[in-house]
C-alpha cells in the first residue's frame, strides 16, 4: 500500500468508482447502470484505493436488515468489492477487508456482515463463512406439470403494468420477508432498483412481466417476474423454442404458488424455463408431479462474516435451550478470539466474554456458516472444523438450526 491512499469517496467521484468496478467485472460501462446503482449507493460506506488520482479498488456496504432466526437485524450488505488487473497480488483486497471490518467494529455498527461472491474461493480468508446456498435450474415447459393434489384456490393469476404491480409486491414480499431466514428487508430506493428495467441489460430478452395471484375479494396473494426470449427452430417441425426466464416467485398462500406456477409452465410458444437465484428447498420440487422435471444446480449464494461475535452471537435466537462455552478463533479479526459464554434459546440470548474452560472450539468462519441455520455444526464438525465432544457439537448444533434452509432471493 506504499503510495497508494484508502479512503472513502465523496460523490463527485462515484463515477470514477462506478467505472473501475465495471472494468474489473468485464462489463460495459453503461449509464443506465451507474444510475441504478448511484440510487442505492452509500458514500460514507464506500472505500477505494487510489493510485496517483486514479481509483484502481473499490468496495462499499449498504444499510440493510437481513432475517435472522428470531427475525430480521441490521447487517452490513458488502458489496462492490473490486481490484484493477494492473494492481493484483498487491495486498488492496485485505487492506479493504480489514479496513472496512475494523470500522464496523470501532463504530459500533452492524455486528455482522454479509455478501454475494464473485468467485467462490475469495472469502473464507476473510472470515466469512458459506450461510447460505441458491438453486438454479432449466427445464421443458411440458414437464413443469404439478401432481394432481396439488392446492386449488379460487383466485386467478392476471398480467399488470409495473407501475400497477409495485404496491402489490411489495406488500406480499413485506409479508413473507420478516419469518424467511435469508431476505433483506427492501427500503423504497431498493424497490426503485428492482423496478428499473433498462434494455441495455435484458440480455435480449423482453421488457420484466408481472403476473399478479389476486383472490375474489381483490387481495393479492402472490406474484411473479419473468421474462420471454424467442427463437425459432430451423425445422418447422419444431417451432418456437422460446425461453420464460423466471425471475421471482413469492406467494403467501400454497394455492397461490401452485397457480403461479402453473400459468409460468403454460406460457405458448416458450417451451423451455430457467430460473436463477431460487430456494434450496423449493416447494415446487414437492409439487411436481414429475421430480425429475427440474435440471438443477446447487451454487453459494450468500457469505456472513460474525464481525462483532458477542453481539451476533446475541441478536439471534436458538431452537432450543444453549448453554456453552465456545472457543473462537479468528486471526483476521483478533478481537474476536478468545472465549465466549453463548446462553440463549427461542426467546432471545446473551453472549459474554468468560474464562469459564471451552466446550467447543470454533472459527469465526464457521459460526459464520451455521449463523443462519443453514448448514449444521454437525456438517462442519464433520469437514474437521470444530473441535468437542460429538455430543456437545450435536446439541449445540441443533439450537444453531433452522426450521428451513435460508433463501436470499436477492444480489446486492
Amino acid at each position: 500500500m506504499t503510495d497508494l491512499e484508502l479512503r472513502p469517496i465523496d460523490l463527485t467521484e462515484f463515477p470514477a468508482f462506478h467505472r473501475t468496478l465495471a472494468e474489473v467485472f468485464g462489463e460495459t460501462v453503461r449509464d443506465s447502470e451507474r444510475e441504478r446503482m448511484a440510487g442505492v449507493f452509500e458514500p460514507e460506506r464506500s472505500l477505494a484505493v487510489f493510485d496517483a488520482g486514479e481509483i484502481v479498488a473499490t468496495a462499499g456496504a449498504c444499510t440493510r436488515d437481513l432475517t435472522v432466526p428470531g427475525g430480521p437485524r441490521p447487517v452490513a450488505g458488502v458489496t462492490a468489492v473490486a481490484v484493477q488487473p494492473t494492481h493484483r497480488r498487491r495486498g488492496l483486497l485485505t487492506e479493504l477487508m480489514r479496513r472496512q471490518l475494523t470500522d464496523l467494529r470501532e463504530r459500533e455498527l452492524e455486528p455482522v456482515a454479509a455478501l454475494w461472491a464473485s468467485e467462490g474461493g475469495i472469502y473464507r480468508r476473510f472470515g466469512y463463512g458459506l450461510a447460505a446456498r441458491q438453486l438454479t435450474w432449466q427445464a421443458r415447459g411440458a414437464r413443469i406439470r404439478l401432481r394432481p393434489d396439488a392446492p386449488v384456490g379460487p383466485g386467478r393469476v392476471t398480467l399488470v403494468p409495473p407501475e400497477r404491480a409495485r404496491p402489490h409486491e411489495m406488500a406480499v414480499y413485506d409479508a413473507l420477508s420478516p419469518a424467511t431466514v435469508g431476505f433483506l428487508t427492501r427500503p423504497g430506493r431498493w424497490w426503485d432498483r428492482r423496478f428499473a428495467d433498462p434494455e441495455d441489460q435484458r440480455g435480449g430478452a423482453t421488457p420484466r412481466r408481472h403476473a399478479l395471484h389476486t383472490e375474489p375479494d381483490g387481495t393479492v396473494t402472490g406474484y411473479a417476474t419473468y421474462r420471454t426470449k424467442q427463437s425459432w427452430a430451423t425445422s418447422w417441425s419444431e417451432g418456437a423454442q422460446g425461453t420464460v426466464q423466471v425471475e421471482d416467485v413469492h406467494a403467501t398462500t400454497p394455492a397461490a404458488y401452485a397457480a403461479l406456477w402453473t400459468f409460468l409452465a403454460g406460457i405458448d410458444l416458450h417451451p423451455r424455463m430457467t430460473r436463477a437465484l431460487g430456494p434450496l428447498e423449493d416447494p415446487l420440487t414437492q409439487l411436481l408431479a414429475d421430480p425429475r422435471a427440474l435440471a438443477a444446480e446447487v451454487f453459494d449464494s450468500l457469505w456472513v462474516r460474525l464481525v462483532d461475535v458477542g453481539r451476533a452471537l446475541a441478536a439471534r435466537t436458538y431452537r432450543v435451550p444453549v448453554d456453552v462455552v465456545l472457543d473462537v478463533r479468528d486471526e483476521f479479526c483478533p478481537w474476536n478470539a478468545g472465549t465466549w459464554r453463548l446462553s440463549g434459546d427461542a426467546s432471545g440470548a446473551t453472549c459474554e466474554r468468560t474464562s469459564d474452560p471451552a466446550g467447543l472450539t470454533v472459527s469465526a468462519t464457521d459460526l459464520g456458516a451455521v449463523y443462519l441455520g443453514g448448514p449444521t455444526l454437525t456438517q462442519v464438525a464433520a469437514a474437521g472444523r470444530v473441535g468437542g465432544p460429538a455430543a456437545t457439537v450435536s446439541a449445540v448444533g441443533l439450537a444453531f438450526s433452522g426450521e428451513d434452509a435460508p433463501w436470499c432471493p436477492e444480489i446486492f
